[in-house]
């Protein structure tokens, strides 16, 4: 099944006719997306292709998957990507215990369930009894597939996973449809929305990138930054949300293990609008520094210039 030729579900369709349509509904509901990934977002949907989320961690790569399925009404179904991830974890795996109670009561003569199918009392069971559907425990891809209505499926940080496994999403991503041995071939019912994210802790192949839209999110640029924090901090105050911002991006240009994300401007800001800061003040900011930098090389590093970002970026915000 070619899915470049099966479009949204009507529904969505309609809620979501144009690109800019999609990034405004995404507002709504606290997401800014820049006007590239709301027209990436959009036809990933409108056409029934995956989209590759690729960009540093906390830049709301998963979060464009929760808020696509908010704006569409769907289900999230999440598969969260770990070295060593296979088969049985992802798609689906065998329920031996269920099997060995059928073929436990097959042997004693009790009643099975009006309508079950399996061994009668006293036969020898069949091989193939075992593999019936309902012995099947379906996992997050097979239960995207086989869902009664259209669910955003997120692959998340797929970069995680083993190379076998990516090799494994192949036939997914191409077909949306799986191979199970013991049954047959399942496609889907409907198209879900299929979300990957990378944070490129390795390279993806280019067999992956070949079946996916891709869109890089990136930190966001000020404005946009002091507009999040507007709507995730209620009752911040403009000037101060300017000014964290405004630090943060001086920390983003140091050479730092991990410069903070947008998650991490947030968590900032909600703590020192709870701590009462109306302004940014020295010893505050080194005091809540774990808030915005993960590492302790990072805080030794920034601590000593904390009073010189402060008076740079309030230089740049003057002369602006």
């Amino acid at each position: 099944m070619n899915q470049t030729s099966v479009l949204v579900d009507t529904d969505a369709q309609a809620n979501v006719a144009t690109a800019t349509a999609l990034g405004d509904a995404l507002a709504a509901r606290d997401y800014f997306a820049d006007p590239p990934t709301a027209l990436s977002l959009w036809l990933a949907l409108r056409l029934g292709r995956p989209l590759l989320l690729e960009g540093p961690a906390g830049v709301g790569k998963t979060e464009l998957a929760h808020a696509s399925a908010r704006v569409l009404g769907r289900e999230v179904i999440r598969l969260q990507c770990y070295e060593g991830l296979d088969e049985a974890r992802a798609l689906y795996e065998w329920d031996y215990g269920k099997q060995l109670l059928s073929v436990q009561l097959s042997r004693s003569g009790e009643a099975r369930p009006s309508g079950e199918r399996g061994p009668t009392h006293g036969s020898v069971p069949d091989v193939a009894s075992f593999f019936d559907r309902r012995f099947l425990l379906a996992r997050p891809l097979l239960r995207a597939l086989e869902s009664e209505a259209p669910v955003v499926l997120l692959l998340d940080e797929v970069d995680r996973a083993d190379p076998e496994f990516e090799a494994f999403l192949l036939e997914f991503l191409a077909d949306l449809a799986v191979t199970i041995p013991e049954i047959g071939t399942v496609r889907a019912r409907h198209v879900p929305l299929v979300l990957l994210t990378t944070n490129a802790t390795r390279e993806m192949t280019e067999a992956l990138r070949r079946r996916c839209f891709h869109a890089f999110l990136d930190h966001p640029p000020p404005e946009r930054e002091i507009r999040i924090l507007e709507r995730r901090v209620p009752g911040i105050d403009r000037a101060l949300a300017e000014k964290l911002v405004a630090f943060v991006g001086g920390l983003r240009k140091l050479d730092l293990r991990k410069a903070p994300a947008t998650s991490e401007t947030i968590d900032w800001a909600r703590a020192l609008f709870v701590l009462g800061a109306r302004e940014l003040d020295p010893e505050i900011v080194k005091d809540t520094l774990g808030l915005l930098l993960k590492h302790q090389s990072d805080k030794e590093d920034v601590t000593p210039k904390v009073a010189g970002l402060l008076t740079s970026r309030s230089a740049e915000g003057a002369a602006q």
